[in-house]
């Protein structure tokens, strides 16, 4: 019997331009760094206009352990740093990328005299007969397993002890086993750009690589803001350290701060942030013309390329793509829209399909997220620029970031709020259960929380999560019959 194909799903060219630019990022630092030229690593919210100033490479830490763990490896990748002596309740992000700048790398196990990959039996589809029966082997009473979709067992090795080794087979064997995903093939840094917006544990983590790899760390330090607006005189102190990493940068580089450059660079940056709120904004339609973990995977976009033109024209398409959406009555949402929530704190990045399959089958929606935003600022001049990198949301009083979220919640029209506490991030965790008291309170939408990790598998357990996806259901379906009652 001829099974039917399923229909190839259309990829839009906004969506295509954004991976391009991606890959392009990553396959230039790759090209520099083998030119021997300098290659950087920088925390996501440095701005990314001074090092675009002077034509750098740079890489994102924190995108790159996204990644990593999305591909499933951040869970040997924190145990190697744990292993290093780093312990297991820092950020995940931070245990990997410590762990890739000491070396170590996620690589596929090799079988040295055939020159092959050793396959995991525990990896693979169940094996189907002609009659898409599975077959059962009668030994062991189990499904048996595709052997064409295996994955080779996950080994960890270290490109030092690679370099080491003596030219010949086995280090070509070694170096081509590393995973071959872009995130695993990242170049090592030449010096780190650090800002402390995001979080203090930030300060440390780029301390430690700039240790491990002896090479220049350019710190900006923006305190913890107390009041709604910022003062004057937060502004000059971060102004002043805008002029010091310059200098920094003119030192490492042997070249002169190039003005022209560095404007062209802000308006690229705004003109990306511009188009990425507009993106963001879409999510206020109803039903919404995408799934809300599109913004998720379009993070890495907005945070790896906000000062280059491709990035900004490559958001201008996908705008475009989401308003044909919207004039369609189309979605990227792979499912019917039934309730819409908002997704508070970073996804679990390796456990994307377990977050995303209890939604779908609950017809849930994430139409409002404040991670995402938060990497989309606009702004006039270095005063302004200042303001708005001083504006992170693990760097605003609760006041501020309690507006900001039900702000979106009205706007885009949430029925609940699912907050993810996050073991990785607990400065955005921390004050999480005042948060849900607060939304509650204020806007009369039910609120669940569930524990998990940005990073790390180990801290994400899936049977709590659906319980509480259940649980957060029942409650938005009562309070809306009570409103409709109304």
């Amino acid at each position: 019997m001829a099974e039917e194909k399923k229909a190839k799903k259309t990829v839009s060219p906004g969506v295509l331009a954004l991976r391009k630019v991606v890959e392009d990022v990553y396959a230039d630092a790759r090209t520099a760094k083998a030119e021997g030229k300098l290659v950087g690593w920088s925390s996501s919210k440095f701005p990314c206009e001074l090092a675009e100033a002077f034509d750098l490479n740079v890489m994102y830490p924190e995108n790159q352990a996204a990644g990593i763990a999305a591909n499933r490896d951040g869970e040997i990748m924190c145990q190697a740093a744990e292993d290093l002596g780093f312990d297991n309740d820092i950020c995940g992000y931070a245990r990997i990328s410590l762990a890739y700048a000491a070396g170590k790398r996620a690589s596929r196990k090799v079988d040295f005299e055939t020159g092959e990959y050793v396959m995991d039996p525990n990896s693979g589809k169940p094996l189907k007969d002609e009659n898409g029966n599975v077959v059962i082997d009668e030994a062991t009473g189990k499904p048996k397993k595709d052997p064409k979709t295996m994955q080779p067992y996950t080994v960890l090795d270290d490109i030092h002890e690679i370099a080491a080794l003596p030219e010949g087979r086995e280090k070509e064997l070694r170096l081509a086993a590393i995973k071959p995903y872009r995130q695993m093939q990242m170049p090592q840094p030449d010096f780190v750009l650090c800002c402390n917006n995001i979080c203090n544990c930030m300060t440390k983590w780029y301390e430690n690589i700039a240790r491990m790899c002896n090479i220049p760390l350019i710190m900006i330090d923006i305190p913890y803001n107390n009041t709604v607006e910022v003062h004057d005189s937060n502004v000059a102190y971060v102004r002043a350290q805008f002029d010091a990493a310059i200098r920094q940068l003119e030192e490492i580089t042997g070249k002169k701060f190039d003005e022209k450059k560095f404007e062209q660079a802000c308006a690229n940056a705004n003109r990306t942030a511009q188009n990425w709120l507009k993106v963001c904004d879409y999510l206020q339609y109803k039903p919404a013309p995408m799934s809300g973990f599109d913004l998720f995977n379009h993070m890495a976009d907005v945070v790896t390329a906000r000062g280059k033109v491709e990035a900004a024209e490559a958001f201008e398409l996908l705008a475009q793509d989401l308003e044909e959406n919207i004039r369609t009555g189309t979605s990227t949402l792979p499912f019917p829209e039934k309730y819409r929530v908002m997704f508070e704190g970073i996804p679990c990045w390796p456990k994307l399909p377990n977050l995303f399959k209890p939604l779908k089958e609950n017809g849930v929606n994430v139409t409002a997220v404040v991670y995402a935003p938060a990497f989309g600022f606009v702004y006039n001049g270095l005063d302004e620029m200042a303001r708005a990198y001083y504006k992170a949301p693990n760097s605003v009083c609760i006041e501020q970031g309690v507006a900001w979220r039900e702000g979106i919640c009205v706007d885009n029209k949430v029925d609940g709020v699912l907050v993810h506490y996050n073991r990785s991030c607990k400065p955005w965790s921390g004050y999480m259960a005042e948060m849900q008291r607060r939304f509650t309170k204020d806007l009369g939408i039910p609120c669940a929380g569930f524990d998990g990790d940005q990073a790390d598998p180990r801290n994400f357990n899936e049977a709590q999560y659906t319980t509480r996806v259940q649980g957060l259901v029942e409650a938005m379906d009562a309070g809306i019959a009570a409103k409709e009652a109304k």
